[in-house]
């Protein structure tokens, strides 16, 4: 590893191995996907995680995805307390809340979980449309969106947690 990994990537590449995959459910909440990038330690540049991350989120089960998606709150619904989770929502109006709580059990009674979409820079209307849009996609194509979506979120928040500088606990 050279001197100027960023900080937190040096962190997590130093954390025990309990430490590192606790580091890493903080970005996602599937086992699999934290096993495979903690077991892909250490990392020299951030690149080198991101492939990892991805090579990861693509080996996904159905199983393995459902874990992921219970770690994320509903669009429109951020978890209380959880900045992540504010901060990737931020789009969302207080307007287009309602609704998209309202679409968001609809899509969950069609596919069995939460719509989950890469929020991050997204306002609440593109929100909607993409839900909107999805919503009566059949499950084999859902899971692939999805799959792209999370894909999506662990690359910003493994880009946020590399740059970190403490421990964010």
């Amino acid at each position: 590893m050279t001197s100027s990994a960023p900080p937190g990537l040096s962190r997590l590449n130093a954390a025990s191995g309990p430490g590192a995959v606790a580091l890493l459910h903080e970005v996602c909440a599937s086992t699999a996907w934290g096993a495979a990038v903690a077991a892909g330690r250490p990392y020299r540049r951030l690149d080198d995680l991101l492939a990892v991350s991805d090579a990861a989120t693509a080996a996904l089960t159905a199983g393995d995805l459902a874990e992921a998606m219970a770690g994320h709150p509903p669009i429109g619904r951020p978890k209380p307390g959880d900045p992540t989770s504010a901060r990737e929502q931020s789009g969302v109006a207080d307007a287009e809340r309602e609704e998209l709580l309202r679409l968001n059990l609809a899509y969950q009674d069609a596919h069995g979980h939460v719509f989950l979409i890469c929020a991050t820079g997204r306002t609440g209307a593109q929100m909607l449309a993409a839900l909107n849009e999805r919503i009566g996609n059949d499950r084999d194509t859902e899971r692939e969106i999805v799959r792209t979506e999370l894909g999506k979120i662990n690359r910003i928040r493994l880009t946020r947690l590399a740059a970190t500088e403490e421990d964010p606990a």
